[in-house]
């Protein structure tokens, strides 16, 4: 169901009612939301996997599940009274920016708050937004909730790729927030949490943006083999050479993503093992495992670049799935959390 709209995805920039029912019923962006509030809790690595085989669907899909779903992180550090009705309802679900693109005035009983911030996905259906400013008083970086009346949407995602994830910009001009409806990642004030909201948060940022990768990664090379059948016979009703050197090709870069994939699962469940333990994660372990993360996007981004070539001129033409993917996948690695380190 989810494929047969994903050019309809693409052409409107979001996705259909019908597919977000979906979201919503399978509270796909409640995997980090506790099940008093309404969602799933899973554990990180299931919900990397739920990541992976939604992007393995369809990109902009898989983007949004994980975009949605990491909303659900933000929970145990918003005031209970406020998280309850925010997170509770089966619409739930919010966008923001975590850049400080904002300034925020010191007023009796909150703040006034001016910004603009870009790449906030889900924008069209997000029930509540949150964004970064900075007080002006003190210089320090505050988190806040807006209500959606309080924002208006700047429909500029011009992408190449994932054109359906809605990534539009967002402002604000001079909206109130009470005091109590702003919040900081170092602080939880509440109880309504699982054992993944004190996980590190940069490392589960890099591991969900590198696992949406994998799967759009797992499509391309599908699509690829599907291409692959076209030239399996000759003219003489023989299997031909082409069909033969084509697939081996995909079957050698499929081979090196499975195995990629695979060192990532088993980092991050020896890294989990050792948390939901109460024991302390050494340093070390999570920068490599952010360093996997980043090496297994990058291997099946470099993997869809060699392969595209033997498509000839499908996989230039938009509208072929092939390239769609492509475009997803090459946007999608383009996240500040995935870029390479400089050397």
């Amino acid at each position: 169901m989810i494929r047969s709209q994903s050019q309809q995805i693409e052409e409107a920039g979001t996705v259909s009612q019908e597919l977000l029912e979906f979201m919503y019923e399978e509270k796909l962006f409640k995997l980090f939301v506790p099940e008093e509030l309404g969602g799933r809790m899973l554990p990180l690595p299931e919900a990397l996997r739920v990541f992976q085989q939604a992007s393995r669907i369809d990109g902009n899909f898989g983007w949004l599940v994980a975009i949605g779903s990491g909303g659900g992180m933000f929970v145990p550090h918003i005031q209970s009274h406020w998280a309850q009705p925010l997170f509770s309802p089966k619409e739930a679900v919010l966008a923001g920016s975590g850049h400080p693109n904002g300034m925020a005035k010191k007023v009796a009983g909150g703040y006034r708050v001016t910004g603009e911030w870009k790449y906030c996905s889900g924008a069209p259906y997000a029930a509540f937004f949150t964004a970064n400013a900075v007080v002006e008083t003190d210089q320090r970086v505050r988190s806040f909730v807006f209500m959606t009346e309080q924002v208006a949407i700047i429909r500029d995602w011009q992408a190449f790729g994932l054109k359906g994830t809605g990534s539009h910009s967002i402002t604000v001009q001079d909206a109130f927030v009470p005091e109590d409806r702003t919040f900081s990642l170092l602080e939880q004030p509440n109880d309504l949490r699982g054992a993944v909201h004190s996980f590190p948060f940069l490392p589960f940022s890099v591991a969900s943006f590198a696992a949406v990768c994998l799967g759009i990664g797992e499509h391309f090379f599908e699509e690829a083999e599907l291409l692959a059948d076209k030239y399996r016979e000759d003219g003489s009703g023989e299997e031909s050479d082409r069909y033969h050197f084509v697939r081996s090709q995909v079957k050698q870069q499929e081979q090196k993503a499975a195995e990629a994939i695979a060192d990532l699962h088993q980092e991050g469940n020896s890294l989990w093992a050792v948390h939901v333990a109460g024991k302390d994660m050494a340093e070390a372990n999570l920068q490599e495992y952010m360093e996997t993360s980043k090496r297994a996007a990058s291997l099946v981004i470099q993997a869809a670049d060699s392969l595209i070539r033997l498509f000839g001129m499908e996989g230039v033409m938009e509208k072929a799935a092939i390239n769609r993917i492509w475009r997803d996948l090459h946007t999608a690695g383009q996240h500040t959390f995935l870029k390479p380190n400089e050397v």
